[in-house]
């Protein structure tokens, strides 16, 4: 019998544009079944210059850093993905009707988005240690080529320095770290003072392993320093996924299915049958094809799963990094007004490694605040809006803000299950529950007063922890773990699906363990190991 398409990838974020890149350059024919959301053309309006000079002279910035229709300007609670600029809010959009998600403890950030969540990556890009791979039921010998791979494809800047083995790891070919900004270089000096004593109690500082140019590299420019990076992609330094899936879509084996929601699967001895829905006529369809990667994120996984194993599997496991994040005051920059070049991605790394054992790690990055604007800022202070313009903007060149992501291993009070919606285009929603045990919250709680006495004797003074809710770090995994068994709901050591013939899941789902150092990269290596082994499971 023949097939419509010889591999099928769902989802274009990060694990679905590597995975489809792997298999297109081993030579089969692939198609994407995607929704594909695209933003306004925020680019037209942006003319050339830094933040601080536009924000000086272009009488029409309000169209880019507001919105045409002010879209960007949200005064409702705290909640992930507040911090969108207009040139972002796509990510979030259809979301809510199209997959639904209820829940009272988790409150995660998903995407229909063309590139996925990838198209808003911090750009943090770590490699996981040997420890960490083998928790997470990974191969260290296969992820560390896959690192390899993906560094080569997209760039990553890194330093040599105190980080460097929580963050390349082995990596070759990594390209200059970036320029850190005056404030988190004199905050690197005040922990160069101190480095012995801060070593002995598992602190180290350095750069972060981003994938944001420092030089040119593969027909794409190295950044410009001009702390504009939430508001554009123009010259392309940093990695988004709908840059490899623009080129892949000019390879004649590749077909790009725009416009689809994925809602189930079913095999028969040949042939795998994917049943999806057309989200502009609200039609169903079926695609037939040999080989199924799924990659449409933890959560957009699960729902697919559950739906494909109705009878068998009634729940799933979850897995997320508890986060926080910490508003700080470095008072050696009062009154000195930031570099006025920089990026407005992750200054500076730090690791807080409590046994000195490369495991159960702590993960901060650092930023510096300026171009997301104050008036973002200063709806999470415990002030009125004008008291708060006129002290943010005294302070404003000495906030920090410190991005806290601890590591996160399975327990039964985590989970997803799927309800039904009647009003829902498929009718159904994602349930979701995510509580920490007493251990769990006791040791997060302790880094975290740890974390304020670092920063405190760095001086960088804490103002007050905010915590965006579970689900705020944007990093899942866990729901499909790897199980030696074949117990529908699992995933074999080679990323198939127990349960099925070829079907493969390339995406987080698999992972046992979730360690605190930000995951896109580890997704986009495994997504590549992943592709390999459907490649050699025909």
């Amino acid at each position: 019998m023949s097939v419509d398409y010889e591999y099928v990838v769902i989802g274009s974020g990060p694990s679905g544009t590597m995975a489809a890149q792997t298999l297109i350059d081993a030579g089969r024919h692939v198609a994407m079944v995607d929704v594909g959301i695209l933003g306004r053309d925020y680019e037209a309006t942006l003319p050339q210059g830094s933040y601080e000079e536009l924000r000086r002279t272009d009488p029409n910035q309000y169209r880019y850093l507001l919105g045409d229709q002010f879209e960007s300007v949200d005064w409702d609670d705290i909640k992930v993905g507040a911090q969108l600029t207009p040139a972002r809010k796509h990510l979030a959009r259809e979301v809510e009707r199209l997959i639904p998600m209820i829940s009272q403890t988790f409150f995660p950030m998903e995407s229909m988005a063309y590139g996925g969540l990838g198209s808003g990556w911090g750009l943090g890009a770590y490699v996981y240690s040997d420890q960490e791979l083998a928790r997470a039921g990974l191969s260290s010998a296969a992820m560390r080529s896959a690192y390899q791979v993906v560094c080569d494809r997209v760039g990553i800047s890194a330093g040599q320095d105190d980080v460097s083995r929580y963050v390349i790891g082995h990596l070759a070919n990594t390209l200059p770290p970036l320029q850190m900004d005056n404030s988190t270089q004199q905050l690197y000096k005040t922990y160069q003072a101190k480095r012995r004593s801060l070593n002995k109690r598992g602190i180290y500082f350095g750069n972060p392993a981003m994938a944001l140019l420092s030089t040119p590299f593969n027909n794409r420019k190295a950044t410009r320093y001009d702390d504009m990076d939430f508001y554009t992609d123009r010259d392309r330094a940093g990695y988004r996924p709908w840059i490899t899936l623009n080129v892949l879509r000019e390879h004649p084996n590749f077909t790009y299915l725009g416009g689809l929601l994925a809602l189930r699967f079913y095999e028969d001895e040949t042939s795998t049958f994917v049943e999806v829905l057309n989200v502009h006529t609200n039609q169903s369809r079926t695609i037939k094809c040999r080989v199924l990667i799924l990659a449409a994120g933890v959560l957009g996984s699960a729902r697919i799963v559950l739906r494909s194993f109705k009878k068998d599997v009634r729940q799933l496991s979850l897995l997320c990094n508890p986060y926080s994040y910490l508003p700080c005051l470095h008072l050696r920059m009062l009154g000195t007004p930031l570099s006025a070049q920089k990026t407005s991605m992750a200054q500076a790394f730090m690791i807080y490694d409590e046994k000195n054992a490369g495991n159960d790690i702590v993960s901060m990055a650092i930023y510096t605040y300026r171009s997301l604007m104050l008036y973002k800022i200063i709806k999470e202070a415990p002030l009125d809006f004008s008291d708060g313009l006129g002290i943010f903007s005294i302070l404003q060149s000495a906030l920090m803000i410190v991005g806290i992501h601890h590591p996160d291993a399975p327990s039964p009070k985590k989970y997803l299950r799927l309800m039904e919606k009647a009003d829902s285009p498929t009718g159904d929603a994602l349930f979701a529950h995510y509580e920490l045990d007493g251990t769990e919250a006791k040791q997060v709680a302790q880094k975290e007063r740890t974390v304020r006495s670092i920063f405190a004797g760095l001086g960088c003074y804490p103002l007050r922890s905010v915590r965006p809710g579970f689900g705020g770090s944007i990093h899942y995994a866990g729901s499909l773990p790897f199980h030696s068994s074949e117990l529908a709901g699992t995933t074999s050591s080679n990323g198939r699906l127990h349960k099925t013939r070829s079907v493969f899941v390339a995406d987080g789902s698999g992972f046992n363990y979730l360690p605190a150092k930000g995951v896109t990269l580890t997704l986009m290596a495994n997504a590549h190991v992943t592709a390999l082994n459907a490649l050699a499971h025909e």
